[in-house]
């Protein structure tokens, strides 16, 4: 069995407070985006991941699909399976490649092993995996609280809009940009001003970009470029390195120095 995990971006991301456990508390919308890589899983004697396409640094047993078989075997009669990932979507960009990867493994598991979970039930897995690993499981547009693990579903359609989103080769530290940032609450209403695409250019920001674009200046000459080209909201997705900008018509530059992704949604 096969499935194409998509990416998300983030239309806003603000950092509200320093948790003890050391991790942040955020504030974003995750919406998803038809950027896909492509997971197979199939029942076999013994267990196997390949993984093609884009090389993915680590072990084998740190990536994510990886991690989902565990996760379900050590709680459910789970046989042995293949399981082939081809990595299409660059990593460490923003863009929630391998937290997709991990969700749509759980997904594909349970379907291809009739185990039965409900939605709940694998977003509280999904959890396990990672901060937005969760968000995948409904793969719809939501506002997400605490490590992003917290989704309320919000009425947002991008349907027939365009995006571009650009991927230059450079590296940026989640951990570095959640240790640079400076929590503070949001004075607003993040539901509200989603309604109001007029005011997302003055008044949706993503938050890491006020540190991580003086470390990366590139990053900003992308967004102002989308800007140039005529998209009506450009910004950085997540911590980066990924920028995309949202376009009524598609735009007629395809010729981008960096690797580049363009489609309707």
């Amino acid at each position: 069995m096969i499935a194409f995990p998509n990416i998300k971006i983030n239309l806003g991301l603000y950092i509200t407070q320093k948790r003890a456990d050391g991790y942040h508390n955020l504030l974003t919308c995750f919406y998803p985006v038809p950027w896909h890589d492509v997971l197979e899983i199939v029942p076999q004697k013994e267990f196997e991941f390949v993984q093609t396409g884009l090389q993915v640094p680590g072990n084998v047993q740190d990536n994510l699909c990886v991690k989902a078989y565990q996760l379900l075997k050590r709680d459910h009669a789970v046989p042995n399976a293949r399981i082939h990932l081809h990595k299409i979507v660059p990593m460490g960009a923003g863009l929630g490649g391998g937290s997709s990867d991990g969700a749509f493994g759980l997904k594909l598991l349970n379907d291809v092993f009739e185990l039965h979970l409900d939605t709940n039930s694998l977003e509280d897995y999904a959890a396990q995996l990672g901060s937005d690993c969760a968000f995948f499981i409904r793969n719809g547009a939501c506002i997400a609280t605490s490590r992003g693990e917290l989704m309320q579903q919000v009425n947002l359609d991008l349907k027939g809009q365009h995006i571009v989103i650009v991927c230059p080769p450079l590296h940026v530290s989640t951990a570095d940009a959640f240790g640079q940032v400076q929590p503070r609450s949001f004075e607003g209403d993040l539901k509200e001003l989603l309604q109001s695409k007029k005011d997302w250019k003055s008044g949706l920001k993503n938050q890491f970009e006020e540190t991580v674009f003086p470390k990366h200046p590139l990053l900003a000459d992308i967004k102002q470029q989308l800007y140039d080209m005529g998209a009506w909201y450009a910004a950085m997705s997540g911590s980066g390195s990924a920028v995309f900008g949202l376009f009524e018509q598609a735009p007629e530059k395809r010729n981008f120095e960096h690797q580049t992704y363009i489609a309707a949604l």
